[in-house]
């Protein structure tokens, strides 16, 4: 039992991925997305309403599920150390410098809002962050409150500036371009983009992502996956309380994105989302929880846990997808399709994923990036040879 609850961990990977991509495809397919102006190319009720889903629903929630999650794992990767005997620490900061490398080829040839270069910065933070438990929840709701409080006086300082935000369509033409021009002019955009966006990063989602990895590493000291049967009853009041709040902030912060990109209201809706978005994710685990121990868990477990075991290489896989459709490496279908047509691209991505995922894990142990970046973390290349028991994790 405690190993099929162990799989509850994957599971939720998992379906973190859905989320992930469901947020990530629009910096590929919407030029005018994260620039402060509605694409007038897709203006209609129809192209609004599915943004104002994709943003209630998914923005500013997944990556703290992610985020959770990894730091959840990092105490699964303690274990490991200890299993094997070895050092946990210069372990640990192998892994960090393998994602920070990796995060960084990811984001100057793919994707330049990639999120892997700050987990493995954050990941060096991490390790040498031994706190208490208390003090680790504490420091996670200062975290999070230090996010909301920087973006609202950033809000409040745009506020009162005379000419305001302002809003200019030449960012998005320009990625237009080169997303429309050969592989030379995407690369050379992407390149070019990524270091703001790590400055960015670092500033708007740096903070709380470090504060759901302690939440995550205080979770994963509990064991809280391995014994949800002694919380079991308390996921219908997570439910309860985490679903309104969560999508209160959520829908201030989708209206906002929608209807108002370029005002100052984006910036105070983003800083209580950043506060809200925690009781949302939480709900959502609760959901999944309760899922998982319905008549349908054997299925949704086995379809979802294949793709959050190999979690890494799925992210990785998206942007190649990705790229390939809407930029110069492949399609350049770039602001070609309407919202509803980028949806339901997600869920066919997505479903896809969960089929290879399955089919990959039945010819071998781990993903591609996964086994590359175990190497970096064991020092040593692991078999790839499928094993009939779950490898150690």
């Amino acid at each position: 039992m405690n190993q099929y609850r162990l799989l509850n961990v994957d599971a939720l990977r998992g379906f973190a991925l859905l989320g992930i991509l469901a947020v990530n495809i629009w910096a590929f397919a919407d030029p005018y997305f994260a620039v402060g102006i509605n694409n007038p190319r897709y203006a209609g009720a129809l192209d609004l309403a599915v943004r104002f889903v994709a943003a209630l629903l998914f923005e500013t929630k997944f990556y703290l599920l992610f985020s959770f999650l990894f730091g959840y794992s990092f105490t699964l990767q303690m274990a490991a150390a200890e299993r094997a005997g070895a050092a946990f620490r210069p372990r640990m900061q192998r892994r960090a410098f393998g994602l920070l490398v990796l995060g960084v080829l990811h984001g100057c040839f793919l994707f330049y809002g990639d999120i892997l270069h700050l987990y493995g910065l954050l990941s060096f933070v991490l390790v040498t962050w031994a706190a208490s438990q208390r003090a680790a929840l504490r420091g996670a709701a200062v975290l999070l409150l230090l996010s909301a409080l920087m973006l609202a006086v950033l809000g409040a300082v745009v506020m009162l500036a005379p000419e305001g935000m302002g809003a200019d369509a030449e960012p998005a033409l320009a990625k237009l371009a080169a997303f429309h021009g050969d592989w030379r002019a995407s690369l050379a955009y992407t390149m070019s983009e990524f270091p703001t966006t790590v400055a960015l990063l670092l500033f708007a989602q740096g903070p709380s992502a470090l504060a759901m990895f302690l939440l995550g590493r205080a979770a994963g000291r509990m064991q809280l996956f391995a014994h949800v049967d002694a919380f079991r009853h308390l996921l219908p009041r997570v439910l309860k309380v985490g679903l309104p709040v969560g999508l209160a902030g959520a829908t201030l912060y989708a209206a906002a994105s929608e209807y108002d990109p370029d005002g100052t209201m984006i910036m105070f809706a983003t800083a209580l989302s950043y506060l809200t978005a925690p009781f949302l994710t939480a709900s959502y685990v609760a959901g999944l929880l309760m899922l998982f121990d319905s008549r349908f868990s054997a299925r949704v477990v086995s379809a979802l846990a294949p793709m959050g075991k190999i979690a890494l290489t799925n992210y990785l896989m998206q942007s190649v997808v990705m790229a390939l459709l809407f930029t110069g490496y492949g399609l350049r279908l770039c602001n070609e399709l309407p919202p509803l047509a980028v949806m339901a691209l997600v869920f066919a991505i997505y479903f896809a994923q969960m089929t290879l995922s399955a089919w990959w894990l039945k010819r071998h142990t781990y993903g591609p990036a996964e086994w590359l970046l175990r190497a970096v973390t064991n020092g040593r290349w692991s078999d790839q040879r499928p094993v009939t028991q779950p490898p150690s994790r």
